[in-house]
């Protein structure tokens, strides 16, 4: 069952989804259906993905691993999410950047997911 906020990968052409409305209907794209990306909360290799939060003066930070993940043409965070309450902040986040991100959020156990162009998508909690 789709809801909302849900992540969809195209597994032909690479298009992401994030669900704004859920409904009824399944998602396609190129003539197939999406893939539910599912949230990571274990690394495994090399790159570091899980959500690393911290206090700042004025919200949190949240930085890509315990070690600052690549930020490569061909491998990325595309962008960084926080959760509190019913606000939704989300930054955007391109080759080159810090693999991370501050916000205007009180609160170091907020939900948070980032997204790996090559590895998906990563939380600190479920």
């Amino acid at each position: 069952m789709t809801e909302l906020l849900d992540v969809y990968k195209c597994e032909k052409c690479g298009n992401v989804a994030k669900i704004a409305h859920a409904g009824d209907g399944q998602l396609v794209c190129c003539g197939v259906p999406m893939v539910k990306m599912e949230e990571k909360t274990a690394d495994v290799g090399k790159e570091k993905h899980v959500p690393v939060l911290e206090k700042t003066e004025t919200g949190i930070r949240v930085k890509v691993g315990g070690v600052p993940h690549p930020m490569e043409e061909k491998h990325y965070i595309e962008w960084v999410e926080v959760r509190k309450g019913r606000k939704l902040y989300v930054h955007k986040l391109k080759p080159g950047d810090a693999p991370e991100a501050v916000f205007p959020v009180d609160d170091v156990n907020a939900k948070t997911r980032i997204y790996c162009n090559i590895h998906g998508l990563w939380t600190n909690r479920k």
